[in-house]
């Protein structure tokens, strides 16, 4: 999670992810007594400061009358400390530091020291000794960070702003004095006639220049959407015309008729479009999942869904867009099988829980081999691999009919592949892999030298 860099929005959804998952795992963890602690340091503070404030609490919490109380206390910040020594300077983001003694789902008593950056920056400094492990900050990072512009053009000028979260910010506006329409016959009605429609003209010209000014860095827009506002015609003729940037035309999500112009008009046109900014995310979930049904429609044989054909796929690098659902109940079993003092191999396993005790996975083969399984959610692997496939990772939701139907219909899973792949002869090439595998092992304490020498 670095801050050298801005993430693209596939990015801030798998670390949003990491970040939902780490909640779930800390906040589901119990000290003893108040025995562990929760540090948030902002990017603007000094390693050495927070290690002064440390070794404070720890003379401090000599005071703790319970003596098992004072030791974990102790414990946990020496803990802290000593990870605080090798980390040289705070990161750009800030970092989160969590540490002490837990109790586990079976009791037992763990150890927990974890530091990181975030993929946002932290917005205050903390330092708390407690029962639990404190979340808040990395609450406040899943909110949504998406920033959408908006236009208020009426006839009397136009105000260009952006929203993020509950911060609007104005970029700029300009006022405008456009001739009425002429009421009066004779010759000079369709002289000025044609000097009203040359001024709208060029007043639409002008909104739609500074918009491109506004709302586009590197020949992309820089918000998630646009929002057209105003209480004349204007805004619908901005969209239709052809001189509105077509890469702004196409993140434009709302159109919304305001009573004011200006700030007023800007406070109007956020309440009326709240439905639609807050849709957005699912909006690009349904476009990335039609754009696969699609390619499946169409037997284009670029694409791949299901667990096994994804991973093969992946493994072949083939991919290039993998779109997952993040809650896919599936583990990853890595099974390490030694005999004696031979070479160690390993399987892999991609099951549901249910799939994994009908296999029965977890039983040892007694007498053949001593097998060590290592088991982990399958989606995190992804997050914390895919980069190695060199493909981009979409996690979606269930909360459109497209996401619902990759669910049900699709084993939750698929890709987009690069170029056109035989899936089924993967398939066949690994059952023949499996088959050889088989009979080499069958074949083990088969001695060529004493049937055949």
């Amino acid at each position: 999670m670095s801050g050298d860099r801005e993430l693209s929005e596939s990015e801030k959804t798998i670390e949003r992810y990491k970040v939902k998952k780490l909640i779930q795992k800390l906040e589901s963890a119990r000290g003893m007594g108040t025995s562990v602690i929760s540090v948030y340091m902002t990017p603007k503070e000094s390693i050495s400061g927070m290690v002064a404030k440390l070794n404070t609490e720890y003379g401090t919490a000599s005071n703790i009358k319970s003596h098992t109380n004072k030791l974990s206390v102790q414990s946990a910040i020496t803990a802290a400390l000593g990870r605080l020594k090798i980390i040289p300077r705070v990161p750009a983001n800030g970092l989160l530091l969590y540490s002490g003694t837990v109790l586990t789902e079976d009791n037992k008593e763990k150890k927990v020291t974890m530091d990181f950056e975030p993929f946002k920056a932290v917005s205050r400094s903390l330092y708390l000794c407690d029962n639990k492990f404190h979340t808040e900050e990395l609450h406040r990072m899943l909110e949504s960070d998406d920033k959408f512009g908006f236009i208020i053009m009426d006839g009397s000028g136009s105000t260009f702003a952006t929203v993020c979260g509950d911060v609007k910010e104005k970029l700029g506006s300009f006022t405008v004095e456009l001739p009425k329409k002429h009421g009066r016959g004779g010759q000079s009605k369709n002289r000025f006639g044609r000097i009203r429609m040359e001024r709208r003209h060029n007043y639409v010209r002008k909104v739609a220049e500074a918009a491109v000014s506004y709302f586009i860095t590197n020949d992309r827009p820089n918000v998630r959407g646009l929002v057209l506002a105003g209480s004349a015609d204007f805004k619908e003729v901005l969209f239709l015309s052809d001189l509105f940037d077509p890469r702004l035309k196409e993140v434009v999500v709302k159109i919304v008729d305001v009573a004011h112009p200006g700030d007023v008009g800007l406070n109007q046109a956020i309440d009326l479009s709240a439905d639609a900014l807050s849709g957005v995310k699912l909006v690009q979930e349904k476009k990335l999942l039609q754009t696969f049904f699609d390619q499946i429609a169409m037997d284009t044989q670029q694409y791949c869904f299901g667990v096994n054909d994804s991973m093969r796929c992946l493994e072949a690098g083939a991919v290039e867009t993998l779109i997952c659902f993040e809650d896919l109940a599936v583990n990853r079993y890595v099974v390490t099988k030694s005999k004696g003092n031979e070479d160690e191999t390993q399987e892999v396993h991609l099951l549901t829980e249910a799939e994994a005790e009908k296999k029965n996975i977890h039983v040892h083969e007694a007498g053949k081999t001593q097998n060590e399984i290592e088991s982990e959610n399958f989606v995190e692997w992804l997050t914390l691999n895919y980069q190695k496939f060199g493909c981009t990772l979409e996690l979606i939701s269930d909360r459109s009919q497209e996401g619902t139907q990759l669910v049900r219909g699709f084993g939750g899973i698929g890709g987009i592949l690069r170029y056109k792949m035989d899936v089924m002869a993967l398939r066949d090439h690994d059952k023949h892999v499996d088959e050889a595998e088989k009979v080499k092992e069958n074949n083990e304490d088969f001695d060529f030298d004493d049937d055949f020498m």
